[in-house]
């Protein structure tokens, strides 16, 4: 299984965390605290690349990388 990289974040506006892979489109979740969300998104993840193989689609390779900033 690949690793993929997860984003989080708080989200004003749903006021909960956000988690989302960027390399499996549409891949998001959500949670009261960071560790829910990625919880969330782990099921999600799984959930995605289980209909992408039903489907006959491609599992996409890691390819995302953060950007790092240095000051």
């Amino acid at each position: 299984m690949y690793k993929y990289h997860i984003n989080v974040f708080y989200s004003e506006d749903d006021k909960c965390y956000i988690a989302d892979v960027p390399d499996l489109q549409g891949c998001s979740a959500f949670g009261d605290t960071p560790e829910k969300a990625v919880e969330e998104i782990t099921i999600a993840m799984n959930l995605w690349i289980e209909v992408a193989i039903e489907d006959g689609d491609e599992i996409p390779k890691p390819q995302y990388r953060p950007v790092i900033y240095q000051i």
